[in-house]
């Protein structure tokens, strides 16, 4: 008898923490690795920002979760959003990610070398990622929605197979 094999998932966390809202993914980063034990299945990264580098790990996985701020949305500050690279970049332009190369530039260049794989982003809209000053912090309307936006994650993640393990209990956790 065959078991079913596990599916691989890298979570990117991307974001500059010294740039207020701009660092949404290294707080979640650093909150899940406080929170959970990330299963061996799933890699977790902090990226700051996505490069062309990971194109390996599109081929390489069954899915693809990015963790980042979202400006231009629409929705107020602190809403949690969800959708796939294709879905949010063409609904909301360009300027989905504070970052040069967008999940959904990762994923189109995946496809011209026939790598495939699930691509989800998951991020909150930010009031200010452009202090005066460099800072390490967010503002408290997007701190506000950091728990809602692990869940979410938490929830991806069960879904795909993969749960994260509460360490205060040892159970899986499925947001």
């Amino acid at each position: 008898m065959f078991e079913a094999a596990m599916p691989r998932i890298a979570v990117f966390c991307v974001g500059n923490r010294l740039h207020l809202d701009d660092g949404v993914g290294g707080v979640v980063y650093d909150e899940v690795l406080e929170r959970f034990d990330v299963p061996d299945d799933v890699e977790l990264f902090d990226l700051g920002v996505l490069t062309m580098d990971m194109i390996n790990y599109v081929d390489g996985c069954d899915a693809i979760i990015t963790i980042d701020a979202i400006e231009y949305s629409g929705e107020p500050v602190g809403t949690v959003l969800r959708g796939s690279p294709q879905d949010l970049a063409r609904s909301l332009g360009a300027n989905i990610s504070m970052h040069d190369l967008r999940l959904v530039d990762l994923f189109d260049a995946a496809v011209l070398l026939d790598y495939e794989c699930e691509g989800i982003c998951l991020g909150i809209q930010v009031k200010d990622t452009q202090p005066q000053i460099l800072t390490e912090d967010l503002t408290p309307e997007v701190r506000a929605a950091i728990p809602l936006l692990i869940e979410t994650l938490a929830a991806e993640l069960a879904r795909l197979g993969s749960p994260l393990i509460e360490k205060s209990t040892g159970e899986p956790y499925c947001g």
